[in-house]
C-alpha cells in the first residue's frame, strides 16, 4: 500500500511539474485581467502608461481606438478603449539572445478600457500564455521576471485592483500556433545585406497598407537593443507591430481582453553565419482558443487578416 501511495505521489508531481504539457496548458488562463473600481476617473491610460514607465517597461504606443473607430464605424463600445506596446529592453534582450521567436512577443501589448460600471480595466498576457505562445520553457527565470514585472506594474497602476476569476477553456492543448516563414537570401554584388532588407520589408509594407492594416510600432531591435548590449550575431533583426480596425473593431466588442494579443508583433531577423531569414507572428487561433470567441464575425474577420498577411509573406518568400 506504501508503495502504491508513493507511485500515486509521485504521478502526481510529475504532473504537476511537467510544464507545457496539455494538462498544464488547459488548467491556466493565457490572458489575465486586472481590474479597479475608478468611479473617480483618477486611473487613467496615461497614470497606467506613468506607472508601467516608472518601473522599467517603456511604453512604445498608447493609442485610443475610440478616435478612429468613432470615425470608421460610428459607434463605440466603451467609454475608453486603449492599445498599448511594452517593453523592458535588459529582459527583452536575454530572452531573444535564447529564444530568436520570442520576437512574436516584442512588445508585448494589453488593452485598458473602462466597462459599464466605470471599472477600468487592463488585459495582458500571463506567465503561461507567454510561455506556451513564444515556445519558451515555463521553467525559464527570465520570462518568470518579465510576467512578475507586469504583474508589478499592474498593482502599481491600479492600488486598489485584483485580478478578475477567468472562466474561459482553451482549447489550444498547449501547441504555440505561431505562423513561421523563412527564405534563402541572394545577395546580388552590388547590393549590401542593409539594402536586402530595405527592399524586402519596403515591399511587405507597400503590400500590407491597401489591405487596411496599419504598423503602431517598428523597432530595428539590432540597433536599439542588440548593438547596445555588444551583440551582434544578426545581420539584422526588426519586429513590426501590426493593426487592423476591421479585425479589432468587431472583437473588442465581447472581448475587449483581446488586446493583450494586439497589436500583433511580426519578427523577421537573419543570424551572420546563416543564409537564411526567419519570419513568425502569432496566429489568429490563440485569440480564438483562448478567449472562447464564438461569434461569426470576430472570428471571419481575425481569419481573413490572417490570410491576407500569410499570402503576401508566401509571395515574397517563393
Amino acid at each position: 500500500m506504501k508503495r502504491k501511495f508513493t507511485t500515486i505521489v509521485a504521478a502526481l508531481f510529475a504532473l504537476l511539474m511537467f510544464t507545457g504539457s496539455e494538462a498544464l496548458a488547459a488548467i491556466h488562463q493565457d490572458v489575465q485581467i486586472f481590474t479597479s473600481a475608478n468611479q473617480d476617473n483618477q486611473i487613467t491610460p496615461k497614470s497606467i502608461e506613468d506607472a508601467f514607465e516608472s518601473l522599467g517597461l517603456s511604453v512604445a504606443g498608447n493609442n485610443d481606438m475610440n478616435i478612429p473607430f468613432s470615425k470608421r464605424f460610428g459607434k463605440l463600445h466603451y467609454k475608453i478603449y486603449n492599445l498599448a506596446m511594452f517593453s523592458n529592453t535588459d529582459l527583452t534582450f536575454k530572452l531573444l539572445k535564447k529564444y530568436p521567436q520570442f520576437g512574436a512577443l516584442t512588445p508585448l501589448t494589453m488593452s485598458i478600457w473602462q466597462d459599464k460600471n466605470g471599472n477600468i480595466n487592463i488585459a495582458t498576457l500571463t506567465f503561461y500564455g507567454m510561455a506556451r505562445a513564444a515556445k519558451i520553457p515555463a521553467n525559464d527565470h527570465d520570462l518568470r521576471a518579465y510576467a512578475a514585472l507586469v504583474q508589478k506594474a499592474l498593482k502599481k497602476a491600479m492600488p486598489n485592483g485584483h485580478f478578475k476569476k477567468l472562466y474561459y477553456k482553451p482549447s489550444h492543448k498547449g501547441a504555440s500556433l505561431q505562423v513561421n516563414f523563412s527564405a534563402n537570401v541572394a545577395i546580388e554584388d552590388d547590393e549590401s545585406i542593409d539594402d536586402y532588407i530595405d527592399d524586402f520589408e519596403a515591399e511587405f509594407e507597400g503590400e500590407m497598407e491597401p489591405l487596411g492594416f496599419l504598423f503602431p510600432n517598428y523597432t530595428n531591435i539590432q540597433e536599439e537593443i542588440f548593438d547596445d548590449k555588444d551583440y551582434h550575431e544578426y545581420d539584422f533583426y526588426h519586429t513590426y507591430s501590426i493593426c487592423k480596425f476591421d479585425v479589432i473593431y468587431p472583437v473588442s466588442k465581447f472581448h475587449p481582453e483581446a488586446g493583450a494579443w494586439a497589436p500583433c508583433s511580426f519578427y523577421i531577423y537573419k543570424k551572420k553565419d546563416e543564409n537564411r531569414m526567419y519570419m513568425g507572428f502569432l496566429g489568429v487561433e490563440n485569440w480564438i482558443t483562448t478567449l472562447n470567441i464564438h461569434d461569426k464575425a470576430s472570428i471571419d474577420a481575425l481569419k481573413k487578416a490572417q490570410e491576407m498577411i500569410k499570402k503576401i509573406l508566401q509571395e515574397q518568400t517563393e
